[in-house]
């Protein structure tokens, strides 16, 4: 075994130009075809941290009406539902545009009820409730901007007019790498409070309710029941499960969605393309040699495989490099798009497909050439060196 490696090693060096150029290819590529899968990862990352046991209600209409609050009494009568909480979009600016994150309004303790996944120290929880302007930020947000708890942090309203200063009472950490820690959440009553000073009849609305089942199976039946309650209302609602919430979302940008995974696989085959006229031009110039193997004994097989192995050689130490200069790459990535994708990493099956597709290239790259290198004749390959 160890002499058949040595031997792939050294066919594969003889040409070191042209196995280093080769090898630069499917690094680009195999990094490539990582960093736009983990792309797309990322935009299905809402979608693979939802709850089975949470609904969210909104606007029946559009996202952008709110609901009266006293919907939410209705709600708990609802058989199935056992915990109700809701929020709104708040959308502010922190310091310049370029700093981007999720801010909501959530209706205190009640919601992070609702997220078993944001851990959060009791003692931080408690002063966050205790304040009227109290916010909780989550660890990469915080780390983001070098907040600590305590600090007070001015954003200055888009759809709520107005510098709003808050208060850093809590940074919670997700329970797992799924979690997003880019999220900044205030106290709802706060933002009632000052737009019912503000503008009177605009206060006492949200932008959407969550519900906590008890049954996750129940989630038809109490979607069922809850839009049946407001049904020719003024505001009549539309509730989904978090995950259907989320991929309604997704669907909106579908088409990009597309596109990115069509690049993803559209660069593997340009590197294959490649990878074969390599290897191609290889066997071509070893016609005399392998002719010269199979007059000693050597069966076409044998000969097929010393060009596979070669290929593959190539192709698995090119996507190893690719593999490990994707990490860096990735990291290097998130911290440029900030917020954009709250979660952004590598997961165990994009590097598995990254080592799939190198084997994949390896092999396919190889089978012209292996077929028609154990076909060839003694005769013809010997006079092949005149």
């Amino acid at each position: 075994m160890f002499f058949i490696l040595k031997l792939l090693s050294r066919n594969a060096l003889r040409q070191k130009l042209r196995m280093s150029l080769t090898m630069v290819g499917l690094v680009v590529a195999i990094c490539a075809f990582g960093l736009l899968r983990t792309v797309v990862d990322a935009w299905y990352a809402g979608v693979d941290a939802t709850s089975s046991v949470r609904l969210v209600t909104r606007n029946a209409i559009s996202l952008v009406f709110p609901l009266p609050l006293n919907y939410a009494q209705r709600m708990r009568q609802v058989d199935g539902v056992t915990g109700v909480s809701w929020g709104n979009w708040f959308g502010g600016i922190y310091v310049s545009e370029r700093n981007f994150f999720p801010q909501f309004a959530v209706s205190g303790a009640s919601y992070l009820d609702m997220y078993p996944e944001y851990v959060i120290a009791p003692a931080e929880l408690k002063a966050f409730v205790a304040d009227r302007q109290g916010a909780v930020a989550g660890r990469k947000l915080a780390d983001r901007f070098g907040w600590k708890v305590g600090d007070q942090i001015p954003i200055r309203g888009t759809i709520y007019p107005g510098t709003w200063t808050f208060t850093l009472r809590a940074i919670y950490d997700g329970i797992d790498a799924k979690t997003d820690e880019n999220q900044f959440l205030f106290q709802w009553d706060y933002l009632n409070e000052t737009t019912k000073k503000r503008y009177g009849r605009k206060g006492d609305s949200v932008g959407f309710y969550i519900e906590r089942l008890q049954n996750p199976d129940d989630a038809a039946d109490v979607s069922h029941q809850v839009d049946g309650y407001f049904k020719n209302s003024l505001a009549e609602t539309l509730t989904e499960t978090e995950k259907a919430f989320q991929l309604g979302f997704i669907s909106m940008t579908e088409l990009i969605l597309v596109a990115v995974q069509a690049v993803s696989f559209v660069v593997i085959v340009i590197i294959m393309a490649v990878m074969a006229n390599t290897i191609a031009m290889t066997a071509r110039e070893r016609t005399s040699e392998y002719a010269t193997l199979k007059a000693l004994g050597f069966g076409p097989g044998f000969i097929g495989w010393l060009i596979v192995g070669e290929s593959l050689l190539i192709a698995l130490a090119g996507g190893l490099l690719g593999i490990a200069l994707t990490f860096p790459i990735a990291s290097a990535f998130a911290s440029l798009i900030g917020s954009l994708f709250p979660v952004f990493r590598i997961s165990h099956e994009t590097v598995w497909m990254q080592l799939a597709a190198a084997a994949i290239i390896g092999l396919v790259a190889a089978a012209w050439p292996a077929f028609s290198a154990g076909r060839i004749r003694i005769v013809e390959g010997l006079r092949h060196v005149a």
